[in-house]
């Protein structure tokens, strides 16, 4: 085992205390927080408290800086952009960094098709928005989303989404039309199968689905993450999207692929769909997006991206200039910068660790992912599999008091994932990790 890490207390100082109370007093309390304690600077991999504690970053915002907090060419871009102007609507009078960046993400998204690009302000109006296009070019109602999804939180990313608390529990109605079909939780089969013996049959499954649930002659379009990210960071088997895909193929239903956390390195390819080798129809997009700035994108197929007419989709601020400006800023770094490079390295010594740990401590049923998109479950036993949420909980609280913040996910609660930025230093990268070793160790140990 590593040694602990030896520093301050990492609890909430006298000057987080006192913002706490005025969160309490001012802040809606549906908005949750991880870690009561506030930030005063974050720069790469490394976030300081308002009391001038340090912590390392593994969870970037949430997937939000792949490329670490505060990205130098990112926040000079924002600054010049912010000396021009700051909103017009480009619905209204329009601007040069909307279509380059356009531009630049109808280039390097999957398909050798001819795509075009709308912004919108977070990734569940991008998901919104796929809906509505899917929709009216297939002249189809019916979506499908995966069990152990996420999508967001209105109302219709709400009703893809899969996690019933906190997300769902008592929002109800719903919206209509909307079918969930089994997620290629490889762990923990819906079919008590094994892959590859399975023949991807939670994939084949869509057309039992078309057959016995909704027709497909009524569906407009299958959404799904190519990780599924607060699901738990399930990867699907390399087959499982081609298989997928062509059964939307020959059923003239549309593929969405939602990659607001996956895409933009976080898996190693600039997009989780090169891992499976396929074009979706559509991909949504936002939180690297722009390294920090509240900007996302639908991008796709030209002719389904074209169904609505004039009007009829976008949003006062969608595309906002400083969003577009950060976003060209993204692109210009990841060809400059090498960051598929860094992200290689990173992912490689994460999943050796990990590994390492999977076979050290009983608590690991699985450690998975794709890059650096990585979680480990927690169980209680290997065997029964049953799901070890308290320990998880215990470890991340553990983590939190000695500097390192990570976060929890998974249907069950049990998972705990990383999205370290993927340009972390190996030095902040491997004390991250000693940590969470440690905090494992404990925890197996009832210590």
């Amino acid at each position: 085992m590593n040694q602990k890490p030896v520093g301050p207390d990492y609890g909430p100082g006298p000057n987080s205390q006192e913002l706490m109370k005025l969160r309490d007093e001012n802040v809606a309390r549906g908005i949750s927080y991880v870690m009561p304690v506030f930030v005063k600077e974050a720069k790469g991999a490394i976030i300081t408290d308002v009391d001038g504690r340090e912590y390392i970053d593994f969870v970037s915002g949430i997937g939000v800086s792949n490329f670490g907090n505060n990205y130098p060419a990112v926040v000079e871009a924002i600054k010049n952009q912010a000396d021009q102007y700051l909103h017009t609507c480009f619905m209204v009078t329009m601007y040069e960094p909307y279509v380059k960046l356009a531009e630049k993400l109808n280039k390097i998204t999957p398909g050798e098709f001819q795509k075009k690009t709308a912004f919108f302000n977070s990734g569940a109006e991008a998901v919104e928005n796929a809906v509505k296009l899917s929709r009216r070019y297939t002249k189809k109602t019916a979506m499908i989303s995966l069990e152990c999804a996420f999508h967001g939180r209105t109302l219709m990313t709400m009703t893809l989404t899969s996690k019933v608390k906190p997300y769902k529990y008592g929002f109800g109605p719903f919206a209509t039309d909307v079918y969930k079909i089994p997620s290629a939780y490889c762990y923990r089969c819906r079919f008590g199968m094994t892959y590859p013996a399975c023949d991807l049959h939670c994939a084949r499954y869509l057309e039992q689905f078309f057959a016995v649930e909704c027709a497909a002659d009524n569906v407009a379009a299958v959404i799904a993450e190519p990780v599924q990210g607060e699901g738990g960071f399930i990867v699907p088997p390399k087959d499982y999207f081609k298989v997928l895909h062509e059964i939307c193929r020959k059923n003239d239903v549309l593929l969405i692929l939602d990659e607001i956390q996956s895409g933009f390195y976080r898996t190693g390819g600039a997009f989780a769909s090169e891992h499976y080798g396929i074009a979706p129809d559509l991909i949504t997009m936002a939180k690297s997006l722009a390294g920090g700035v509240p900007i996302s994108a639908l991008t796709g197929r030209a002719e389904v991206m074209d169904a609505a007419g004039p009007g009829e989709i976008g949003g006062t601020y969608g595309g906002n200039p400083i969003g577009c400006a950060a976003g060209l800023a993204v692109m210009e770094a990841i060809e400059k910068d090498d960051i598929a490079g860094q992200a290689k390295k990173t992912a490689e010594l994460t999943a050796t660790r990990l590994d390492e740990m999977a076979e050290k401590y009983s608590l690991i049923g699985e450690h998975r992912g794709l890059g650096a998109m990585r979680a480990i479950e927690l169980v209680k036993d290997k065997a029964s599999k049953e799901p070890a949420a308290d320990a998880a909980k215990a470890i991340v609280k553990r983590c939190h008091e000695r500097g390192l913040i990570i976060i929890t996910a998974g249907i069950f609660g049990n998972v705990i994932r990383f999205l370290m930025p993927v340009n972390i230093t190996e030095e902040q990268l491997n004390r991250g990790l000693d940590i969470l070793e440690d905090a494992i160790a404990e925890e197996q140990g009832g210590k």
